[in-house]
């Protein structure tokens, strides 16, 4: 079985008119998506972001939850934030996922937009079940991965749709969402 790792990308990205932006990471980024990987069996979830005042932020929340008040109020955190990796981009995560299995991983992006080949999220499943090659799963903040990123994954896969034509889930939704699909195989 491909392991999987998870990554959060807060730069490059759209913002709602378009512009490449570098967005905020919340305390909610952090622990939520640490727990998610936890729960899905993720081997480690990256944080993106190149700026060193939000890289500081990542290492506070981490600490808090680690050695500090969060350790004592809540236990299990600690064991999802330990998946907690920061790293500048995708690239450097990929870096760090080839220097742990020694296999560049298979880079998959998550997108609300419509369009393209999509990869199904049983394809997908199946592919972590029968391939050794980890896969990195990405997902985009703000108003998503930009064309320069997505140009770059080897996969991209197909959107969450919900019941009607509006279609802006939150970031931590859709990766609750996106992580069951895959290692539950629906």
């Amino acid at each position: 079985m491909g392991d999987l790792y998870v990554a959060l990308v807060h730069w490059p990205v759209y913002n709602m008119h378009g512009d490449v932006v570098t967005t905020a990471v919340t305390n909610m980024d952090v622990h939520d998506f640490g727990r998610l990987a936890r729960t899905f069996g993720a081997r480690a979830f990256y944080v993106c972001t190149p700026v060193p005042t939000l890289r500081r932020l990542v290492e506070r929340i981490i600490r808090h939850w680690e050695v500090g008040p969060g350790a004592l109020y809540n236990e299990t955190r600690k064991e999802a934030l330990a998946l907690v990796r920061q790293v500048d981009d995708i690239d450097a995560a990929a870096t760090d996922i080839e220097h742990e299995t020694g296999v560049l991983p298979l880079l998959v992006g998550t997108s609300a937009r419509e369009g393209g080949d999509r990869l199904t999220y049983p394809a997908l499943a199946r592919r972590l079940r029968e391939d050794p090659r980890p896969v990195l799963l990405v997902f985009g903040t703000g108003w998503g991965l930009t064309r320069e990123v997505v140009e770059r994954l080897d996969a991209l896969l197909e959107p969450i749709r919900g019941a009607g034509d509006w279609n802006h889930l939150p970031v931590r939704a859709a990766g609750a969402i996106v992580l069951d699909r895959l290692r539950n195989d629906r």
